[in-house]
């Protein structure tokens, strides 16, 4: 625009571009939408992309990936809590471990849902005397944000499927059902084991729930002394006898008086050491 000469023509100029500041800040595109309503604000990005969990199961293995410990810490820290808690319980049995959750799969329960927890003062105080901090807690998630709340063992086949959080997990999970659907097999060779392992063993005929388990937890953490391949179990509840936890090395199974629970290759009996999927 040309900035007029005359004071008549440069008071009317000013007068004009008074009346123009004033529209773009009632009316004009520029300013509000001139129909009394606020200009709509942009939008914070930061704020819409909350994050999602991811449901996806890339292996297909039946747990989605958010439940899979993906980093070396988080896995090396589970395996540490997870073979403690089960060698504490030969020492003595926490009473936050119900005795009618007490078998050797209850014994890998209890421990699983101890190891995924927040050792807080809280949690050391109510698992009794004798607990230690041995390692940090899992950073991906504890048992109270877990992906799949409590419910952490499969019971069926199949990759993951959103309807399988209401169908398909459970808190309870029997040695068969941790061994067909929580469980991925490593070998019979014990060279291939590692600390936080299952061992199991399948003696149909002999007894009234024909799968067993142990659990591998290699160098003891408690009054060690040097061996790198023990084991910790329960041997079993029934009416009469309630059962006990039992702590020994692998090299006296092997030499047991009952051959079908010795843990070596020859014995059909023994299936073989498993890894649980979450570390997988």
């Amino acid at each position: 625009m040309r900035i007029p000469a005359s004071e008549n023509q440069l008071a009317i100029f000013i007068l004009s571009l008074s009346c123009l500041l004033l529209m773009t800040g009632c009316g004009s595109p520029f300013g509000g939408r001139g129909d009394g309503t606020e200009r709509a604000k942009p939008v914070d990005l930061k704020k819409a992309a909350a994050p999602v969990i991811r449901w996806s199961d890339s292996d297909e293995d039946g747990f989605p990936d958010a439940m899979e410990l993906g980093s070396f810490n988080d896995r090396s820290n589970f395996r540490t809590w997870f073979t403690y808690i089960a060698e504490m319980q030969f020492y003595k049995i926490s009473e936050q471990w119900t005795r009618e959750q007490r078998d050797c799969a209850g014994l890998v329960r209890f421990a699983m849902r101890e190891a995924l927890s927040k050792h807080d003062r809280q949690w050391f105080q109510a698992m009794g005397e004798g607990y230690e901090s041995l390692a940090p807690d899992i950073r991906a998630y504890t048992l109270d944000r877990s992906p799949l709340g409590e419910k952490l063992f499969r019971t069926d086949f199949g990759a993951f499927e959103m309807s399988d959080i209401d169908t398909r997990f459970s808190e309870f999970a029997d040695a068969r059902t941790l061994k067909n659907y929580n469980t991925t097999f490593v070998g019979r060779d014990r060279r291939q084991a590692q600390p936080g392992d299952l061992l199991f063993y399948h003696q149909p005929w002999v007894q009234k729930y024909p799968y067993h388990v142990m659990i591998f937890i290699g160098g003891e953490r408690i009054a060690g002394e040097g061996s790198k391949d023990w084991v910790v179990y329960h041997t079993g509840s029934s009416a009469q006898d309630e059962g006990e936890i039992k702590k020994v090395r692998l090299s006296v199974l092997d030499q047991h008086p009952d051959k079908r629970w010795r843990p070596v290759e020859n014995n059909r009996n023994f299936l073989g050491f498993y890894r649980l999927r979450v570390l997988e």
